[in-house]
């Protein structure tokens, strides 16, 4: 059996999905970066908070045992509702056995790409 290693919640304070990509082979997209190193499944919830509207409450992911998930933030919704282009938000990602989560963006808006990647605030 593999040990866990990690924290069980974390923090991404700066999410921006840009409303454009310049002409190429990228598209401008962010995601959460999840490492899991248990044997067992770690069952992630992820909320979404804005400047000016209610979070994206109680969106599950499953992380499977021994394995990395690179979840798109644009894949995200909550009632119908998604993440929307072009709008600041931040991310809380609770865990039920700890993980190790790292947040990237690739910003596509011109031909020269920026790639930014950062391990996520763990919270003890």
């Amino acid at each position: 059996m593999h040990q866990a290693i990690g924290e069980k919640h974390w923090i991404i304070p700066d999410g921006f999905i840009p409303p454009a990509s310049a002409p190429g082979a990228y598209e401008s997209h962010e995601s959460i970066c999840v490492l899991n190193c248990a044997s067992e499944e770690a069952r992630l919830t992820i909320t979404i908070f804005f400047e000016d509207r209610d979070p994206l409450e109680n969106i599950a992911y499953v992380v499977p045992g021994r394995r990395t998930k690179h979840i798109r933030t644009s894949s995200l919704s909550a009632n119908g509702a998604s993440i929307p282009v072009g709008v600041p938000y931040a991310i809380e990602v609770l865990s039920d056995v700890p993980v190790i989560v790292q947040y990237s963006r690739l910003d596509a808006t011109q031909a020269e790409n920026a790639l930014m990647s950062v391990v996520a605030y763990p919270i003890k």
